[in-house]
This record gives C-alpha cells, structure tokens and sequence, in this order.
C-alpha cells in the first residue's frame, strides 16, 4: 500500500478529527494481510470501498441486520474480510452479531471492528454500548476467535472528547492539524478498534 493512501486520513478535507488515528492505524493493519486477494464484506458502510480489496461488498441495514443474518458473497462462499466500521454500537445483541460475522468469514478470513468509547450518544435507529479494548477482546474470544490472533488499539485525548460533546466533531468539523491534537491519551479513548483472524 502506498504511503499517500496511509494517510489520506489526514489529508482528507473532511475527515472528523475523532477518525483520524483509528483510519490510520486500521488501515495500516489491514495492509499487514495480503488484502488485494481477498473479498470484502463492509457492514453498513463504504469506507473501505476503494482500499484495494479483490471484490467488494456491502450489506446494508434493514436489508441486511447483522444480529440475524450471515452474509455470503454473490453467487455463495464466504468472505475474507468483514468490516463494522462504527456499527457495534447500533446493534442491541452484539455477541450475537460477532458470531454471525465469524460465521460469515473463511477460516483464515479477518474481522475489522471499530467502535467509539468517550462519544456522544447518537441513535441510528439506536445507540446501545461503547466498548473498551478489553471489552473487545472479551467480546470476541466469547465468539471464538483465539487470544492470539487478537489486536486491539485505541486513540483519543480531552479536547477531541471535549470538542465531540460540545458538537463542533459531531457537526462535521474537519480534522485541522494546525488546531486538533492527535495526541493520545490512553485514559480517554475516543475511539477503538480490533482486527482478529479465524
């Protein structure tokens, strides 16, 4: 993956400053695996559509309701990767969402998770948990996936905090580097993020 991909995080005029660590280092672990061969499902989302994967999908919700369905890819299989980008937070069982997206994927196949800790309730229909890195973890080792193959990261400081609960992030505010600090503060996770392996 090219460097300018990496951070286009951070040269995208209109990435929220709360997303700018957790699209960078998600990012840079998804480059860790051979991605450009492997097919995705994103959940709820199109973020990841343009990151480079072999085919691409996505499952929308009501269509598709991550507590009750497995996904497969067109035509039958299962997929490689599955992404829920910010949509934990949105499911009322999500114990039971992780195993369907477990069931969903190939052995060897990659679950990509992020959810917000120290944000502001915003109900897409609902808002229903935060999670911690630990909670993450316990969460999916309940589900099956094995401690090992488990790696979890987290990012946020006071004033992203203070600036979400305030609206300006919440509002849309780009991330401006001349202003917003992206420095972490690990007692004030904004937001955080797994990638585990089947």
């Amino acid at each position: 993956m090219s460097e300018q991909v990496a951070t286009s995080d951070i040269t995208d005029p209109n990435t929220h400053w709360c997303r700018v660590v957790m699209d960078r280092e998600t990012r840079k672990l998804m480059s860790g695996i051979d991605y450009p061969n492997m097919s995705a499902l994103e959940i709820s989302g199109a973020a990841w559509k343009d990151f480079g994967f072999k085919d691409y999908t996505v499952a929308v919700y009501p269509e598709f309701d991550v507590s009750k369905h497995v996904a497969y890819k067109p035509g039958g299989g299962q997929f490689d990767v599955v992404i829920a980008e910010q949509v934990m937070e949105h499911v009322p069982t999500p114990w039971v969402a992780v195993t369907g997206m477990r069931a969903s994927l190939t052995d060897g196949g990659y679950l990509l998770i992020t959810v917000p800790f120290f944000i502001r309730v915003h109900g897409h229909p609902n808002d229903y948990t935060r999670w911690t890195e630990s909670g993450l973890r316990n969460m999916l080792e309940w589900a099956g996936f094995k401690p090992e193959n488990i790696q979890t990261g987290s990012w946020g400081n006071r004033a992203c905090v203070n600036a979400n609960f305030k609206g300006s992030v919440w509002r849309g505010e780009p991330y401006d580097p001349a202003s917003h600090s992206l420095e972490n503060e690990p007692d004030v996770p904004l937001m955080v993020w797994v990638l585990a392996q089947k």
